[in-house]
């Protein structure tokens, strides 16, 4: 049975726990905050680091971009968050980085440098949620039609649509 008490909270004592983790040694200069519950660690870092600490995490060995996805905290401020699933085969782990997002500003740059793979992952979100990513190559709605109002996945978003 899951023990809530056994999560750790914060980049001190995540850190202190999983250093010989290499993406914990490899983002303890970006880390803004970290997060080791259910055997996953999470790692959050600013807008502005998310592309440093990605390939910070990929020179350190984490050679496959999982997912990306995001979600919508709505009321609360920091309204969004993007979540990148990293995995390492050689090391047979996983590493989660995570980015908080204003609603005011909901724009992060894009991962397609350090991934391609990401281009997709990223479109989806653009067009289910609204988040812009900078430097994308192609930032084009990918399931929705192109004239459609909103972004279907926002919490705010009417429940039969905008009419």
């Amino acid at each position: 049975m899951y023990d809530p008490a056994s999560a750790l909270h914060g980049t001190e004592a995540v850190f202190a726990a999983h250093a010989d983790v290499p993406a914990v040694v490899a983002l303890k200069d970006l880390a803004t905050d970290a997060k080791f519950d259910r055997g996953e660690l999470t790692i959050t870092v600013t807008r502005e680091n998310v592309i440093a600490a990605a390939q910070t995490v990929k020179d350190a060995g984490y050679n496959f971009l999982e997912d990306v996805n995001a979600v919508d905290w709505y009321p609360s401020e920091p309204r969004f968050q993007v979540n990148y699933s990293i995995l390492s085969h050689a090391l047979k782990t996983r590493v989660r980085l995570t980015v908080r997002l204003d609603s005011t500003d909901a724009a992060v740059d894009s991962m397609t440098g350090v991934w391609p793979g990401a281009n997709f992952y990223e479109r989806e979100i653009f067009d289910l949620m609204g988040i812009h990513f900078g430097g994308h190559p192609n930032l084009t709605r990918i399931m929705m039609p192109t004239d459609w109002q909103g972004h279907p996945l926002r919490k705010d978003y009417p429940v039969e649509g905008y009419r």
